[in-house]
């Protein structure tokens, strides 16, 4: 019972924001809808149960007049049983559609909020394939739930509409052993509570271990598929060092995963389905076992025997709904535990600074001041420090270091995606910031929107993205705007850098933060290319991480951090601000 309560809380936690949102009416209607026509089906089969008395009766007493009476009858109830349940799943599918789009957007603008996604991954919570949660999972959830919900309601009123019947028909026909009648009131809504208590009991038993196997299936399958992808984007690499083989032997490893607790969910189902289906079968001739004694005995005719038999499979399908939708519940369970273990992460990443000590960003000023900083590793040991170091507007500041000295991580600490650490990173506010990495980032699409990410598409005219391009001596790209394509598969990494800074000339930052962005070109290509930045954003403060000596000439100020003692400003007029590392 605790399970179930755990489950049903987070399932309300998951599901009720949407009956809340902004497509509240749209959702509840159609909610209503559903369940009022699945209200109307039972409420049909209540009908057919009553006119099933009155066929077999009929036909008992050879009455043709009532026979055709009953067939005409069945004809409207079947009419209107089909419109109903065409409907149902018209607007079930319309619900589930609507539900998904709202929650996948709301799962996308939590994952994508600031540096959440990013955070997730430096916590390594266990979260894993976000993809596929937002996904799969989103999908699975609203179309089981949904299902199930439905189930249950049905089953419930089916059970409390037809209990009734079933109890007056124990009167009609009284238990009768050994030739003599034992007047036990409504045995027959005992005989099914009993019988779907034992067969749920039983099958819990059984399927119980199918909820972990089913949550770590999904798991193996999302690690196989993301690994697959991974193949796919750094194929180049992988040809070039002649990794075919280490892949192929990898692949299946992780497939290996997928294979073998596939087995442990065929073993358990097999059991499972061996079991649900004797009960189910044995429900079949179970309510005619009870009450033949009664109709061979002239008791009752063959029309409330049959009625008896219908009323009793309705009440005991009611009673053994977890028994027939128990696999369904098992993988609807570990698809609410995935969900909530993603909602769980995605709050612990964005609640990552408030309980944790974390660096600070602040706006104001009108420059960019770290004070007492002191970037940390995740784990907590101390990276990199700075006291008080200022870099001014319109400055050229040089980083050097060797690997491993946190050049990288101080400029992600100062774009405020680093929370690990300590201090103050003080940024002018409005100040536009970019930052270009080594390899920057493209998204899969049409060329112009590519370089002009992360502005909306239209954002720049094509004759401004033209002449960029060409700028930064991409003039064949410059012809090739509307083409579509992966554009970090099909440009060279030096191609790519310089499409990089085509986006910074566009954007003109306040702040441009260089992280070996131009490491792949030539020196030459490099000069120009930092002239050219020189020229057409003058009043931009620059940043670079380099090792190159061809660099100094473009900086006014050379910050070299090193791991065992300070951070040395060398140059400068101000070389007297000088930051200490921590190690």
């Amino acid at each position: 019972m605790n399970n179930i309560s755990a489950t049903l809380a987070i399932v309300w936690r998951i599901a009720a924001p949407y009956f809340r949102s902004e497509d509240k009416w749209a959702g509840r209607g159609l909610l209503a809808a559903v369940v009022a026509m699945e209200l109307a089906l039972v409420a049909i089969d209540v009908l057919v149960n009553q006119w099933q008395n009155r066929f077999y009766s009929a036909l008992q007493n050879s009455d043709w007049d009532a026979f055709v009476t009953q067939i005409w009858i069945f004809v409207a109830l079947a009419s209107t049983y089909i419109a109903l349940a065409v409907y149902k799943l018209y607007l079930n599918q319309w619900l589930q559609i609507r539900w998904r789009q709202w929650l996948t957007r709301h799962y996308l603008g939590e994952w994508l909020q600031g540096s959440t996604h990013y955070r997730m991954q430096l916590k390594g919570d266990a979260a894993d394939n976000p993809d596929q949660r937002i996904t799969e999972d989103v999908k699975n959830f609203v179309e089981q739930t949904l299902t199930i919900g439905l189930g249950l309601l049905s089953s419930i009123v089916t059970l409390f509409s037809f209990v009734i019947i079933l109890w007056g028909l124990s009167n009609a026909a009284p238990l009768r052993l050994f030739g003599t009648d034992l007047m036990i009131p409504g045995y027959l809504c005992w005989g099914a509570l009993i019988y779907a208590i034992f067969g749920t009991a039983l099958t819990h038993w059984i399927g119980s271990p199918l909820v972990n196997l089913n949550f770590e299936q999904q798991r193996y399958e999302a690690d196989f598929r993301f690994n697959l992808v991974r193949v796919r984007e750094n194929s180049e690499q992988i040809a070039l060092l002649r990794g075919e083989g280490a892949e192929r032997a990898r692949l299946l490893d992780r497939f290996g995963f997928v294979i073998a607790n596939w087995y442990g969910i065929m073993s358990r189902t097999k059991r499972l389905t061996a079991f649900t289906a004797s009960y189910q079968q044995a429900a079949v001739l179970f309510p005619y076992v009870l009450v033949a004694p009664a109709f061979f005995a002239k008791k009752i005719q063959l029309g409330d025997m049959m009625q008896t038999a219908s009323a009793f499979s309705s009440v005991q399908g009611a009673l053994s709904f977890f028994v027939t939708a128990y696999r369904s519940l098992a993988e609807w369970r570990s698809i609410v535990a995935r969900l909530d273990g993603f909602e769980m992460s995605v709050a612990s990443a964005v609640n990552l600074p408030a309980h944790e000590p974390a660096i600070a960003l602040e706006v104001e000023g009108r420059h960019i001041d770290l004070e007492q900083l002191c970037v940390n590793l995740p784990n907590g040991a101390p990276l990199v420090a700075a006291k008080a170091f200022t870099i001014q507007a319109s400055e050229r500041v040089l980083v050097t270091g060797p690997s491993g000295s946190g050049k990288s991580t101080l400029f992600r600490a100062i774009a405020g995606i680093w929370p690990f650490g300590t201090g103050t990173v003080m940024v002018p506010e409005k100040a536009k910031l970019m930052m270009l990495p080594q390899r920057p980032y493209f998204p899969v699409g049409v060329l112009r929107d590519a370089v002009v990410y992360p502005a909306a598409p239209g954002a720049f005219d094509a004759a401004q993205v033209r002449n960029a391009l060409t700028a930064v001596g991409l003039p064949d790209l410059a012809g090739r705007l509307d083409e579509d394509g992966h554009w970090n598969r099909m440009l060279s990494l030096g191609e790519q850098q310089r499409l990089g800074l085509a986006r910074a000339l566009l954007h003109a930052p306040d702040y441009l933060f260089l992280d070996e962005a131009t490491a792949s070109l030539d020196e030459p290509s490099e000069a120009r290319l930092y002239r050219l930045l020189a020229e057409r954003l003058p009043q931009a403060t620059i940043v670079s991480i380099g090792h190159r000596s061809t660099l100094d000439a473009f900086h006014s100020r050379k910050v070299a951090l090193v791991k065992d003692g300070a951070i040395h400003v060398v140059g400068g007029e101000r070389a007297a601000a000088e930051p200490s590392a921590a190690r």
